[in-house]
């Protein structure tokens, strides 16, 4: 009797397989969280013969394993190495075999290169509106130097091709090198104090040279840094030997260059300018020595044969008084040549003067300086044409996000709706769909009712 009055047990909370679990998790990352931006360490790249790239990003306090399809036609793969740092742009999601949570990355960047860049910008405005950009501050390199300075790394790439091509074209010339670090913290205050003691050889007991190369081999923005700093372009500008900069390749800038006398796309190409080459000095000295010898035997010839005629002729008859009109004729066209020459010299001396002041204003140096502001006002005003587009395009994806939820499948459930759906998930739309006991599905707000169709 007391077992008809005893409460009922309550049902065994309903369960979900391991698949919709992973499935529900993989659903909710990729439709609330969305595409992100996440910056972090790579570390464990590895490079799938299939394209298909795999690695994490870590911080100190976690890491997270990422995917990258078709990783070679994606923005920004090339930066990827082991202990970069990065910034992607990524969708959250889950691997469901493994149920491991992963990044599917689209494109990445190397982080901090708007920040180098911005410095870069603002240091270079300071000092252009000190002057030391000015073409008239340059010094121009000498023709044929004897000492060549080299302010570089003693163990890279770049002084072997330096010490190569001044061996090659000017085996005369003596280099002496000066080496520093020219990559890592503090790097720039050894590279400063290297140009500032070549500046002053006898004190340090270096060699005085005619002309100074500083630079590197190729890099990253960050590995080329040091040549953008403040205490390397001031040391530069301060050195009263001319420098020839050579950073980087030839798509680099910094600001060394901007304040260098002369700027090389490259170390090697900064050897070449530093000095003559000596082979075709060598020739063009041979062809000069054979038009002089030439010259001189003819006019000798000539003058030989002059004499000649005349020992036989008018000297034999009294030269002293045959010469005596010549002479006064030439002490006055002696008197009228040099009052000439002088006027022509004059005259030359003010064209050249004019001709330089030409060829300033259209130097190379100025005509790349003049591109270079350009280039980098049309690069503000492409920033921040991209700034707006960004902004719009973030509000409008924020809208359209807010009319999803509210137009979605999950309004439509807190509404009473629901879905009836076929042990294979497919949407039953008629009674025809469904077959006497099939079992059916029928999702609703907080989760599936299983029936039996009859």
């Amino acid at each position: 009797m007391d077992d008809l009055f005893a409460p009922k047990p309550a049902p065994a909370p309903k369960a979900l397989s391991v698949t919709q679990l992973v499935r529900r998790m993989k659903n909710l990352l990729e439709i609330e969280l969305g595409e992100v931006w996440v910056e972090g360490e790579v570390s464990n790249l590895k490079k799938q013969a299939s394209g298909h790239w795999y690695f994490s990003l870590k911080d100190d306090g976690a890491q997270i394993q990422c995917a990258m399809f078709g990783a070679r036609k994606r923005p920004g793969a090339d930066v990827l190495e082991d202990g970069v740092k990065v910034r992607a742009f990524a969708e959250p999601s889950v691997y469901e075999a493994r149920g491991q949570l992963q990044l599917i990355v689209q494109r990445v960047e190397r982080a901090g290169v708007g920040e180098l860049q911005a410095r870069f910008e603002a240091l270079k405005r300071k000092l252009q509106a000190e002057g030391l950009f000015d073409a008239e501050r340059k010094k121009p390199i000498p023709s044929f130097p004897r000492v060549v300075g080299i302010v570089t790394s003693d163990t890279g790439a770049a002084v072997r091709d330096i010490l190569n091509i001044l061996e090659r074209r000017a085996p005369w010339v003596q280099p002496v090198l000066y080496p520093v670090r020219v990559q890592g913290r503090g790097a720039e205050l050894e590279i400063a104090r290297a140009i500032e003691r070549m500046s002053q050889p006898e004190k340090y007991g270096i060699p005085r040279s005619d002309v100074l190369i500083v630079g590197r081999g190729g890099g990253s923005i960050e590995d080329l840094w040091n040549f953008n700093e403040e205490v390397v372009a001031r040391a530069i500008a301060a050195c009263p030997i001319p420098i020839i900069s050579a950073v980087g390749h030839e798509i680099d800038f910094t600001i060394a260059d901007f304040v260098a006398d002369l700027r090389a796309p490259t170390p090697s190409a900064a050897a070449e300018l530093a000095v003559p080459d000596g082979e075709e000095l060598k020739a063009r000295l041979g062809i000069l020595k054979r038009r002089l010898s030439r010259r001189v035997h003819d006019r000798t010839e000539r003058l030989a044969m002059m004499l000649e005629n005349l020992r036989r002729g008018v000297l034999s008859r009294g030269g002293e008084r045959l010469l005596r009109e010549p002479v006064l004729r030439l002490d006055s066209l002696r008197g009228r040549l040099s009052s000439a020459a002088e006027g022509d010299l004059r005259h030359r001396e003010q064209r050249l003067k004019e001709l330089g002041r030409t060829l300033a204003a259209h130097h190379p140096a100025r005509q790349l300086e003049i591109r270079s502001e350009h280039l980098g006002r049309l690069r503000g005003q492409f920033e921040r044409a991209a700034s707006r587009q960004l902004e719009e395009s973030s509000q409008r994806i924020h809208r359209l996000r807010s009319l999803l939820r509210t137009l979605g499948p999950a309004s439509a459930f807190e509404r009473g709706f629901s879905i009836a759906l076929d042990t294979t998930g497919r949407i039953i739309r008629s009674t025809a769909d469904v077959a006497p006991g099939e079992e059916i599905h029928t999702k609703v707000k907080d989760g599936v009712i299983r029936s039996t169709a009859k």
